[in-house]
């Protein structure tokens, strides 16, 4: 099995056993049933898929998401939708090829879907730039978002990127402007717009597509303001520590929902998208219908409002309750009580 991850190993190996028996039936135990046998492995086999995934940490939910065989967004545009017609450019400057969008159906609904997009093997990553867009990405995302509201069609956009483009080019084209202004004019669009993180969800990289009505997240998949080995290169001086910046980072589906910075998890099958794409764009076509049928309902100042109140409620956090004036500090002694005074006035 290519591509294995470390904690697959057990499962790895019990599949091997199970498939040498299937090709090499007269080699099994003497005075044990063959098909007593092979249930018996099969049952061992599911009982521990199901133990190793439904107990993940949140790095090897990271390890999951980028995982080479992962559904990418061509990928759900030939299942999840349908009569897909991809746009190209920015009419600014070129054609950026991680960044992919057009008309699309879902369902009975004719949208406007974008997305990031990876490759399978190296001559496809340096096309797609290993899935980080350049400004002209960006731009030519703002450009389909803006012919989208004016016909009246539904935003989806689906995130998988590490992160913007952080070379030379991108920074001389202007990479973080390209961005502020698809955050801006994302929070201003009358039509209902629907994020949804598939794979991984890096930085500014992602939000430039990520301002939503509704932001959904896949099981296996995050979405965090920097890469675990990013946060662990800053922190412990140390790339190796990024497992334990996944678990500080709280950049899973389930962390994110709980800090209501992510709308809905969309499940995955029992051991990720890569193992079973048909079920897991149906699953994602089913939240996306939901919430679109719940959005179209809404009057576009009341979804505009809610947008805006949903991205300023983002970023909780805690204060510490001062004490009453009185015990905040000692009372001063007459001399300094004049000479506080006298400070005050001078």
């Amino acid at each position: 099995m290519k591509h294995q991850l470390d904690f697959e190993k057990p499962i790895i190996e019990l599949q091997g056993k199970l498939d040498e028996l299937r090709e090499h039936p007269d080699k099994h135990s003497l005075g044990v049933s063959f098909e007593e046998e092979i249930q018996l492995i099969e049952k061992k086999l599911a009982e521990t898929r199901r133990q190793i995934f439904s107990n993940l940490n949140a790095w090897q939910r990271v390890q999951l998401a980028r995982h080479p065989k992962r559904p990418y967004t061509l990928d759900y545009l030939g299942t999840t939708f349908t009569d897909f017609h991809e746009l190209h450019g920015d009419r600014l400057f070129a054609e950026d090829r991680a960044m992919v969008g057009g008309f699309a159906q879902l369902g009975e609904h004719r949208v406007m879907v974008i997305g990031t997009q990876k490759g399978r093997d190296t001559k496809e990553n340096i096309l797609r730039n290993f899935g980080s867009a350049h400004p002209e990405g960006y731009r030519k995302a703002l450009r389909l978002m803006r012919l989208a509201n004016k016909f009246g069609l539904p935003i989806i956009t689906l995130i998988d990127t590490a992160g913007a483009y952080p070379g030379i080019g991108a920074e001389e084209r202007h990479i973080a402007e390209a961005i502020a202004v698809n955050l801006r004019e994302m929070t201003l669009f009358e039509v209902p717009i629907i994020a949804a993180v598939i794979g991984e969800g890096g930085s500014g990289g992602a939000l430039g597509i990520g301002v939503a009505d509704r932001v959904l997240i896949l099981e296996n998949a995050y979405y965090s303001v920097i890469s675990p080995e990013g946060c662990a290169a800053i922190l412990w001086k140390d790339r190796a520590n990024a497992a334990k910046a996944a678990a500080a980072l709280k950049i899973t589906a389930k962390d994110l929902l709980a800090l209501k910075l992510v709308d809905e998890i969309v499940p995955e099958p029992l051991g990720g998208a890569h193992t079973d794409l048909p079920a897991t764009a149906e699953n994602l076509k089913t939240h996306l219908l939901k919430h679109l049928e719940t959005l179209r309902a809404l009057p576009a100042a009341d979804r505009l409002k809610q947008r805006y109140e949903k991205f300023r409620a983002h970023g909780q956090f805690l204060e510490k309750v001062q004490p009453p004036a009185s015990e905040a500090r000692p009372a001063l002694n007459p001399a300094s009580q004049v000479m506080v005074r006298a400070a005050a006035t001078a």
